[in-house]
């Protein structure tokens, strides 16, 4: 899988971008900061998962000397080339549409296929990326919702079924949450809880056994990358902590907490949701007295085990970069597994972040442009080694502009 070209239009600080992109060499994109550098990556990304791991709303991605135009709008788009296609162009739209009346406006957003206009739930699967970014190293210290997003953002990608069930999780958590206020307020009857209850209990047991079976296959991976990173000395594990435990024959015998949620027995959503049912009716009363619903995906939790001690409460920070970077090259290999060629890689910045050990391993991996497209972000040329930048081709990006270097 390869970007072959790609488009920007009044996306970020580019007003205009036309840019092929080699597929057999690394791309090295440096500058100072604030020049542009990041933007192109988010816009790749964004045609991977029609969201930016940058910010929370798409109008920010609009241009801001867009907004004073007559139908102010930002447009990436690009070719993409697989093993199973010989080209797709996607394309993801956004307008915003003038509300007559109020002066207000309306964001809109169009994702085309080869001129198609297709749902995101369409796209799911027909380009992938994986992005690694600075703050990716805190993943070990940071919260549980780092954590999540990183198995959700990953498997949003791939399963279509995962990220349905996610997209409807996050719009029936808010209401039923609402509901138990009422309830407690009495304002409501718990029996409204019927309806978003059912929505609820499917379409988390679906997130549950999505995520215990990604982390299975994914563990297996990272222990690869983290065996070679350490030499042998060091063995990470993964251990998924959903909110409540459901078990394999339902009767509390054989718990998801044995062996971290025993990642080598998996339960399918069917047998996950009624144990789930019953543990939301267990502890009713608590989430009416408190108003919100006390278990379920959104309270999950990851924690990485270096040789049986968890890494966050007890490794150190150069175990935890370890562990990360381990991660992070286990979610290319999965993600390759998974659509049958290599996914895109972004490297945002990473590399400076790295220590002289890591930094080697991880050039090493993906010095060969022809085994995985890679695009890398940096400010400091120096910090890669001339036989690297003979083998890459190396841009410079100054005020949203991009400058192919001599040799390149």
């Amino acid at each position: 899988m390869h970007l072959d070209h790609i488009s920007l239009t009044n996306f970020r600080n580019y007003a205009r971008l036309e840019l092929s992109m080699p597929a057999a060499r690394p791309i090295v994109l440096h500058g100072e900061n604030a020049q542009g550098k990041t933007s192109l990556l988010e816009a790749i990304y964004y045609l991977a998962a029609s969201k930016s791991p940058y910010t929370a709303t798409d109008r920010q991605l609009i241009h801001w000397r867009a907004e004073t135009d007559p139908i102010p709008y930002a447009r990436v788009s690009a070719e993409v080339c697989t093993r199973a296609t010989a080209l797709n162009r996607i394309e993801i739209t956004l307008m915003l549409d003038r509300i007559p009346g109020d002066g207000g406006v309306k964001l809109r957003k169009v994702i085309k296929l080869n001129g198609v206009e297709k749902r995101a739930m369409d796209m799911v699967g027909l380009f992938n990326v994986v992005l690694f970014l600075p703050q990716d190293l805190m993943l070990v210290e940071g919260t549980p919702a780092d954590r999540r997003r990183f198995i959700d953002n990953t498997l949003g990608q791939i399963d279509a079924a995962y990220l349905n069930a996610l997209d409807t999780y996050e719009k029936v958590l808010p209401q039923r949450n609402a509901l138990l206020r009422r309830i407690s307020d009495r304002q409501a009857k718990p029996s409204e809880l019927d309806y978003w209850d059912q929505q609820l209990i499917t379409a988390g047991a679906t997130i549950i056994s999505g995520r215990q079976r990604f982390l299975r296959e994914l563990e297996a991976d990272a222990q690869r990358a983290h065996d070679d990173l350490t030499g042998g000395r060091e063995t990470l594990t993964l251990r998924y902590v959903p909110s409540f435990t459901p078990t394999v024959d339902g009767d509390g015998q054989m718990s998801f907490e044995t062996l971290g949620l025993d990642l080598h027995r998996e339960l399918s959503a069917e047998q996950i949701a009624p144990q789930w049912s019953a543990h939301l009716k267990h502890e009713l009363a608590e989430s009416i007295a408190r108003g919100m619903t006390l278990s379920g995906p959104h309270r999950d939790e990851l924690r990485m085990m270096i040789n049986n001690r968890d890494a966050g409460l007890y490794g150190s920070r150069g175990q935890a970069r370890t562990a990360v970077m381990a991660l992070k090259l286990a979610e290319l290999a999965w993600m390759g597994d998974r659509i049958g060629e290599p996914p895109v890689l972004l490297l945002d910045e990473v590399i400076a972040e790295l220590d002289a050990k890591r930094r080697a391993y991880l050039l090493d991996r993906i010095a060969d442009g022809r085994a995985v497209q890679t695009l890398m972000t940096t400010t400091e040329l120096d910090i890669f080694t001339p036989h690297f930048l003979e083998r890459a081709a190396v841009w410079r990006v100054d005020a949203g502009k991009i400058e192919t270097e001599a040799g390149s």
